[in-house]
């Protein structure tokens, strides 16, 4: 009677292994819902895989990971002399796992004056323009590290965070890389993520002095989609008439059919929406589409019954969702299961069950 996460544990595990092999350096990343599995999970699959280092996405997600996974643990979101950064102990064990996300040369003069022993990495600002050092600011914060003798231990590498979009990264790395070699740092790696394995492979052949780490999360943990199924449980099943009233808001069936209740609600992130990347005329078809739907009190939800995604009769409630099937349509019994499509990176399983 939940929302349920079932993964196929051996083709799973199958992919996990061999993208690790096809991604040497591999630092998997384990943030937010852990993806739909969990942050403790995947600390636990991160081990298991045998890298050496795991990202997480804040400082708040460190204590999830730290008991599960022994390694060296990435923190993305920058540092700042503010928050649940500090809440790190100089030169306490976790601290001392830790590698920090710089972006600022203002930063980085605050975290050594704080711990002069901080491990860290100085990210340069891509064309996301979401954080990161200028090409003026990464020679300044080389300057300012060269003062100290290089911090050769200290200094992990320079990250890039590139974008989603389709197309080659290739150009824009290259002209990024350029800006890392004149900043003179004592380091020759660099984290990147979203990059194809052949891009990878061309940055390794035009940079052999330079080490090239992916960080991944969606590829690597739900990168084969046919090793996990999303099921949902038949609450209840009520045939109703046209005009009959049903829900919380008294709405009335538009015709014969039947109300399902379903497991699934708000709780989970049934329902609940991100804004769309898809900018194709396609997809904003159907975007009008489900607003004309909406209009009239139809929204097609993430259910499934007989391959085909059923509408909400009304918006669906905290643990547990209501459908309307129309007269001919095939109604399930209660405690049969319903295949459910969720985005996994805003979905709450009630369970997570790998064979």
């Amino acid at each position: 009677m939940s929302l349920v996460l079932t993964v196929d544990g051996e083709r799973w595990r199958s992919h996990l292994r061999g993208f690790a092999e096809r991604h040497p350096g591999l630092v998997p990343v384990a943030k937010g819902n852990g993806y739909g599995f969990g942050l403790g999970r995947l600390a636990r699959k991160a081990a298991w895989l045998g890298v050496d280092t795991l990202s997480v996405g804040t400082y708040d997600e460190l204590g999830e990971v730290a008991n599960r996974f022994d390694g060296s643990l990435l923190v993305l979101t920058p540092w700042r002399p503010f928050g649940a950064a500090l809440d790190l102990a100089p030169g306490s064990p976790l601290t001392r796992r830790v590698i920090h996300t710089v972006s600022r040369v203002e930063d980085l003069e605050a975290l050594l004056a704080r711990d002069p022993d901080a491990r860290f990495v100085l990210e340069r600002t891509t064309s996301m323009l979401r954080h990161g050092l200028s090409a003026r600011d990464l020679r300044a914060a080389g300057a300012l590290l060269a003062a100290r003798g290089g911090l050769r231990e200290q200094l992990r590498g320079v990250a890039l965070h590139l974008p989603l979009a389709q197309g080659s990264h290739l150009g824009e790395v290259r002209r990024l890389m350029t800006d890392v070699v004149a900043a003179d740092l004592a380091t020759t790696t660099v984290w990147v993520s979203h990059l194809s394995e052949a891009e990878q492979g061309e940055l390794a052949a035009a940079y052999p002095d330079y080490t090239f780490r992916p960080r991944t999360g969606t590829g690597l943990w739900l990168g084969d989609r046919s090793a996990l199924r999303v099921t949902s449980t038949v609450l209840d099943v009520h045939p109703v008439e046209r005009g009959e009233v049903f829900g919380y808001r008294g709405r009335s069936a538009p015709k014969p059919g039947t109300i399902l209740v379903v497991s699934g609600g708000t709780a989970h992130g049934i329902g609940l929406e991100a804004p769309s990347g898809d900018l194709s005329l396609r997809s904003r078809a159907a975007t009008l589409a489900r607003g004309g739907l909406d209009a009239v009190g139809f929204v097609r939800s993430p259910f499934s019954i007989d391959g085909k995604q059923r509408l909400f009769a009304e918006p669906p409630h905290m643990q547990a969702s209501m459908l309307f099937l129309p007269a001919g349509a095939t109604v399930p019994a209660v405690g049969d299961l319903l295949d459910v499509r969720v985005r996994y990176t805003t979905t709450s399983f009630d369970d997570v069950v790998i064979s």
